[in-house]
């Protein structure tokens, strides 16, 4: 049985902590500046990793070794399991048309492009994270708000800054999911506290995208439905993350704040400039590649990420998004077409609250869930000597909400009549679409399961944890940071999870507080991301124009954060106490 030693460099925790942060420095090094692809930069910083847990902390290398095959075969099941199948649910809609018909409906709820940026790029992208994450709100959004009218610059700001509130819970609760895992924390707990932080963003993030759209002006008229938005969704995420389904909550957010932002619109009467009329920084009006036939094809979504319709098929299922005639003789999407184009997040919403009955879920976890203790990794915790938690696989087959995406992928490809030829050319696609993202996914999981089972985690847990009260202030800094450099918050909670709950125990905090903290201030660095700033200017034809959009979202950024570790330090103080978890 192998037990870590957290300072096992001459009884110097400080210098232990150094050289336990060199896996860490080289991923982030090759990743944020010099550029190295995702995945080559994980697989370095994997080999360091296993190099320091056998030359420093005396780890067997079977033992280190064994420990990154666990933890990449946790990134495939159950993370990776959950993203292609939701990937594959968003494929199967843009193949037969069904997503075009979605977006038009989006689009046409107001003309008023303040509001437009709101629907768009903040209700319908919060949708889009739900199912596809990884670039694709970003990439679509933006395209969709140039059609709308939008110059490039400030589609692709507005995109950027509204993909932020619904990423804690993206690709159906993905990122809060792995947090829990990898943490041990009851997955109601961490959601619960990430439900109690993230909620503060989505309140003002429609208010801060209309003015970026028309400056104080915007503000001064539309704040009132775009609050009203705002409010909305920040229950709804509460409600849900706290009440309901983890994996539920961007999917039930964006469906009531835009049904409420409908309803505060049709009560309200809002003067609405005529386009050229709208305020904004513009640096130069370059048009987008492609046009307006951008607008919701997917092309445009990151390589590798599953955004993109990867074209072929949908010729013969989009004729099936019926259109009548307006008395006016506009032409518009029938009401059998739009009930369809819903009926994906009609069904997920269905199926995962069938789930979540006692008596089915007990059924589910009863027969489709294995443990196994992973043979030949005998770990024991460093600080009680018990073994790892994270040595025992958990393979819950059944009740993964992987397989309950797949099953509402099939009951959404027999309601809309969509051909099982077409439905595995979808999935296929969605798996060559990932393959990138899956090899990177699974390596950072390795990487941090090296770490954590070595103890070179809880050694800088332990380090960190020195930092007293500023911690709590600062945990957030943290997760921000792992997000802008990986681009993913999921990768952010892999990386530092088990980090800040070392610190937090260490400090007398709630584990639950520092790990939500690390996800709800990771949401904050993903306009910063160097994969969703290139996304978001190859989206929109401003290639090479990445350092002006970092320039225009920095600020905002900063103030968000600033924001969040205010939050997060009053949650731990007697302030805002009475937020944790009881």
């Amino acid at each position: 049985m192998f037990q870590p030693v957290l300072d096992p460099l001459g009884g110097s925790l400080g210098l232990s902590s150094l050289v336990a942060a060199l896996p860490l420095v080289v991923f982030f090094v090759l990743l944020g500046v010099l550029r190295v692809q995702a995945w080559l930069s994980a697989v370095a910083a994997l080999a360091t990793s296993i190099v320091v847990a056998v030359a420093a902390y005396g780890m067997p290398v079977g033992q280190s070794l064994n420990s990154a095959v666990l933890g990449a075969l946790f990134g495939l099941f159950p993370i990776m399991w959950i993203v292609v199948n939701a990937l594959w649910v968003y494929q199967m809609t843009v193949d037969t048309g069904h997503f075009e018909v979605l977006r038009r409906s989006f689009g046409r709820l107001s003309d008023d492009q303040r509001l437009q940026a709101v629907i768009v790029a903040f209700c319908f992208g919060a949708l889009l994270e739900a199912l596809a994450g990884f670039g694709a709100p970003v990439a679509i959004s933006s395209v969709m708000l140039i059609a709308l009218g939008f110059k490039p610059f400030k589609a692709a700001t507005v995109a950027l800054v509204a993909n932020t509130a619904p990423v804690a819970f993206g690709a159906m609760g993905t990122p809060v999911i792995t947090l829990s895992e990898l943490t041990g924390l009851p997955l109601e707990d961490v959601s619960s506290m990430v439900g109690r932080q993230t909620p503060l963003l989505a309140a003002v993030v429609p208010v801060l995208l209309v003015y970026l759209v028309d400056g104080k002006r915007g503000v001064r008229q539309t704040w009132w439905p775009a609050l009203a938005c705002g409010l909305s969704f920040a229950v709804a995420q509460f409600v849900c993350s706290n009440y309901m389904s983890v994996e539920l909550t961007d999917v039930v957010a964006a469906l009531v704040s835009v049904g409420v932002l409908v309803l505060v619109m049709r009560m309200a009467t809002i003067p609405s400039p005529a386009p050229e009329e709208i305020s904004g920084d513009e640096p130069d009006g370059s048009a987008p590649a492609g046009g307006d036939a951008a607008a919701g094809d997917g092309s445009a979504a990151p390589g590798g990420t599953g955004a993109g319709s990867g074209g072929a098929e949908p010729a013969t299922q989009t004729k099936r998004t019926e259109t009548v005639t307006d008395p006016d003789g506009e032409t518009r999407d029938s009401t059998r077409a739009a009930v369809n184009a819903y009926l994906p997040y009609i069904v997920i919403i269905v199926v995962f609250a069938l789930t979540k009955l006692p008596a089915v879920k007990t059924v589910l976890e009863e027969k489709g869930t294995a443990l196994l203790n992973w043979p030949g990794l005998h770990v024991a915790d460093p600080v009680s000597g018990k073994p790892a938690a994270s040595t025992v696989f958990k393979f819950d087959w059944l009740p993964a909400t992987g397989t309950m995406l797949l099953l509402s992928g099939v009951i959404t490809a027999v309601l809309l009549a969509v051909s099982p030829r077409v439905a595995t050319r979808a999935y296929g696609r969605t798996l060559h679409q990932l393959r990138w993202a899956i090899l990177t996914v699974a390596t950072v999981l390795a990487l941090a399961y090296v770490m954590n089972l070595s103890g070179q985690t809880s050694t800088i847990g332990n380090f960190i944890a020195g930092a007293g009260a500023a911690l709590a202030f600062l945990s957030p800094v943290l997760g921000w940071l792992g997000v802008a450099v990986t681009g993913s918050d999921t990768s952010a909670n892999a990386l530092f999870g088990i980090l800040q709950v070392t610190a937090a125990k260490n400090s007398g905090y709630a584990p639950e507080l520092l790990a939500a903290a690390n996800s709800s201030g990771g949401v904050l660095g993903k306009m910063l991301s160097p994969q969703n700033l290139a996304i978001a200017a190859a989206a929109t034809g401003l290639g090479g124009r990445e350092p002006e959009l970092l320039r225009k979202v920095v600020g905002w950024s900063l103030v968000l954060l600033l924001l969040m570790c205010v939050l997060v330090f009053l949650q731990s103080t007697s302030v805002l106490g009475w937020m944790l978890l009881s």
